[in-house]
């Protein structure tokens, strides 16, 4: 499980070293391969591994590709998803295209939730965190889901 989070750096080559702590887990669970996508809500990367992005995998399948709601998530989720194998030092190179749409920079936030990550920019994180504890968030009832998108979970 992952939790907490981490001030790392991005270096030049968009390369990110993933915490000393979880580098012996990721090479044994999944052998250092890893999932990057676009979160769907917050400016911020989703990286998993990669069982457990099978597991979204399996979900993404049983959505119709005839039901718009559902083939948008599709094509959100799986046109942005990047493999990520961890190197020798333990890092992933974060691909320009998933960088730009976070708009990282060099200080990343690596927040641990439960069964992946998020990698935010860190000015972006402070923000949102920010946003998170001085307001509580009123559930969007704008769009009404299917019930395949209401058992969704990310």
């Amino acid at each position: 499980m992952f939790r907490g989070s981490f001030t790392l750096t991005l270096d030049e080559k968009g390369r990110l070293a993933l915490p000393a702590r979880y580098r012996e887990f990721l090479l044994s669970d999944c052998q250092g391969h890893l999932i990057c996508t676009i979160d769907l809500h917050d400016p911020c990367l989703l990286l998993y591994p990669l069982a457990e992005w099978e597991e979204i995998e399996e979900k993404l399948k049983r959505l119709s590709s005839l039901n718009p709601q559902e083939r948008r998530l599709q094509r959100v989720l799986l046109g942005n998803a990047t493999d990520c194998d961890m190197d020798k030092s333990g890092r992933i190179l974060l691909p320009a295209p998933l960088r730009q749409h976070a708009g990282l920079s060099k200080g990343i936030r690596l927040v641990g939730q439960l069964n992946k990550f998020e990698i935010w920019d860190e000015s972006a994180w402070h923000d949102r965190l920010s946003a998170d504890i001085a307001l509580e968030q009123a559930q969007a009832g704008d769009v009404e889901l299917s019930e395949r998108l209401q058992d969704f979970a990310l």
